[in-house]
């Protein structure tokens, strides 16, 4: 849980205890203990679903994976339910109850709302989509429920007629019966993406859904995805059959009624408004709508029956978003793996350039070609080099009249170690940046990162040429230094100027390039050879101990410089995988708390198995043989 969640949890606990004075614990001392441990559940609750929030909104699950859009979607969806309804409705338990009238486009939604109120309140049309921002009616005495801080505080909430989606307007009417508020949502299947996202955002918002088809599309497939989801999680719902032909209200409501039993919802209210002429105001005869109207201002009335059903629609928000984070938790446990293998494939392609270059660099690869040429061009080759196994006595002067007057050769060897060195570097660069994007284009996740990554990660940066002949330079800069260091006190002997410092470092070079001499074949005996030579050289100026120790520095620095620019090269991979900000211990911390939210669920079922949800038992309903409304 992060600092943010904490805060969040406290000021929910605070917001609790100033919404519902009557019931927090510092405003009433003479409270029983039953009360209390009612109190001290509610609020652990709050706090593991402002976790179970912050836990969902971890869980980015940006790679395209199979069926990751879809838990995307329920991702957003879950978060918006916590915030909009779960959250603030159960630290508002005494708040109005909320009923959202939804439905297709064309099912005269507003038309409804506005024969509930009597007064013209929303505004209906033929033109569709109609509704673009939502409209809220509610009893004057209950408006203080509904400010920006409550109910989908993202709204701004408006007093006026507005089509601005982001606003919600609302109307207080005396005409409400206190206890209870309307609110005229937008179609769920408009043409504008925007009315059907919010759509679905306010009927998740609600305690009751009432949910409003006509007889020409009663079975058409987006009312019946909505309405799937309010059986999959207990919500409360009622239907209302508008537009009906009275000739028709048996066999439609019939089969409607047998369409709802099928689907979980046979305890659902099934209301029929007749197909009827509407008043200049854009209103249903009262007649019309009268049992509506008389079965809303029942549950208003009925403080028992209203509180059920908004536990009823709450404790089957809890248990679902408690059910669905754990597949949550599932798509980001595939998006760990499936970075985890896009890394592992990176980091193995670089691992083997790494030490393919290491190898290559040491065993003597390098101690052929144009190295080699100038090499020889330099020290000579077998006369210098009997001398040196055979005639040690006699070494300052065959040395000194060996290179006495090339010391432009020990330049010569030095562009030749650095073009060698720079065209290994960046051969295995090459090479390490092709197998990483084959491995990589083998999963869909990968291709598209590929598409995404705003350069050919396929080929060397284009700049690493350049970067790699500077970190060879650096490192001849770096050996020449050791060099002049370890001969400052025989800088004046005959050896020491025999080679001068350029001539003793390339020679430190060629012994390095053969620190493991694997050539193989007749180059075996040639690079051997140039080794030896380079060795005996140095050792001559500095002694046995002295080489070795110059050799093994030499050594560990070209290959951190190697390593450094090959690892760079590596990161565009590993920091393209790092912007996805995939954690691995987001998973489970979204199912640690899921069971969190379980087990404070299932404590309170416990502790008071009588309060379980019920379902709205009031109102009229078809029977799926009787074939129409009460």
């Amino acid at each position: 849980m992060t600092h943010d969640d904490d805060r969040t949890a406290d000021q929910a606990r605070d917001q609790a205890r100033d919404q519902a004075p009557d019931h927090a614990p510092d405003q009433a001392p003479d409270q029983a203990p039953e009360e209390r441990r009612s109190t001290d559940a509610s609020t652990a609750m709050v706090t593991a679903l402002v976790r179970l929030r912050g836990a969902l909104q971890e869980a980015r699950l940006p790679l395209e994976l199979p069926g990751a859009d879809e838990q995307r979607d329920a991702r957003a969806e879950m978060v918006d339910q916590l915030e909009d309804y779960v959250i603030p409705r159960l630290m508002t338990l005494d708040a109005p109850l909320l009923a959202v009238v939804g439905g297709s486009t064309g099912a005269g939604k507003s038309t409804l709302v506005n024969s509930l109120v009597g007064t013209r309140v929303t505004t209906p049309g033929v033109l569709r989509p109609t509704t673009r921002s939502p409209v809220l009616v509610h009893h004057p005495d209950d408006a203080k429920w509904f400010g920006q801080d409550r109910l989908l505080p993202e709204l701004e909430r408006v007093d006026r007629q507005t089509n601005d989606p982001a606003a919600l307007q609302l109307v207080p009417s005396p005409v409400m019966a206190p206890g209870l508020a309307v609110l005229d949502a937008p179609d769920i299947d408009s043409v504008e993406e925007q009315n059907r996202v919010l759509a679905a955002q306010l009927l998740a918002a609600a305690d009751l859904w009432l949910f409003v088809t006509s007889a020409a599309r009663y079975a058409d497939q987006v009312p019946w995805d909505f309405l799937r989801k309010a059986a999959d999680r207990s919500a409360a719902v009622a239907i209302v059959l508008d537009r009906t032909p009275p000739e028709a209200v048996d066999t439609i409501t019939t089969h409607l009624a047998r369409m709802l039993a099928s689907r979980g919802l046979k305890d659902s209210p099934l209301f029929v408004v007749e197909e009827g002429e509407v008043s200049e105001l854009g209103l249903l005869p009262s007649s019309s709508v009268m049992e509506i109207r008389q079965w809303l201002r029942a549950l208003a009335d009925d403080e028992e029956a209203r509180q059920s059903v908004v536990q009823q629609t709450l404790d089957g928000a809890i248990r679902t978003l408690a059910r669905r984070t754990h597949s949550v938790a599932d798509a980001a446990t595939e998006q760990v793996d499936a970075v985890r293998r896009l890394r592992e494939d990176a980091n193995e392609a670089y691992d083997r350039a790494v030490t393919a270059v290491g190898e290559a660099s040491a065993d003597g690869t390098l101690l052929r070609g144009e190295v080699l040429a100038r090499w020889q061009e330099f020290v000579g080759t077998g006369e210098l080099l009997r001398s040196l196994e055979t005639r040690v006595g006699w070494i300052r002067d065959r040395v000194v009249n060996a290179v006495k007057g090339k010391p432009q050769q020990a330049e010569r060897v030095t562009v030749a170690v650095e073009s060698g060195l720079e065209t290994l570097i960046l051969e295995h660069a090459e090479a390490a940046a092709e197998r990483a994007e084959a491995s990589w284009r083998s999963t869909a996740a990968g291709q598209i990162l590929l598409r995404d990554a705003g350069e050919d990660l396929g080929r060397a940066s284009r700049d690493f040429r350049r970067r790699a002949e500077r970190a060879v330079r650096d490192w001849q800069s770096d050996v020449l230094d050791m060099v002049r260091t370890e001969g400052a006190e025989k800088r004046s002997t005959a050896r020491f100027l025999a080679f001068g410092v350029n001539g003793l470092s390339v020679a430190l070079m060629v012994v390095v390039f053969a620190h493991t001499a694997g050539v193989t074949g007749a180059e075996a005996g040639i690079a051997g050879g140039s080794a030896i030579l380079g060795q005996k050289l140095l050792e001559a100026v500095f002694g046995d101990q002295a080489v070795r120790s110059l050799a093994e520095r030499a050594r560990r620095q070209l290959e951190a410089s190697m390593r450094d620019l090959l690892d760079a090269e590596r990161r565009r991979y590993t920091d393209l995988l790092d912007t996805m900000e995939v954690s691995p211990e987001t998973p489970e911390r979204m199912r640690a708390a899921a069971r969190r939210v379980d087990d404070l669920r299932f404590a309170s079922v416990r502790r008071a198995p009588e309060a379980a949800a019920t379902p709205v038992q009031e109102p009229p309903r078809v029977s799926e043989h009787e074939g129409h409304a009460p």
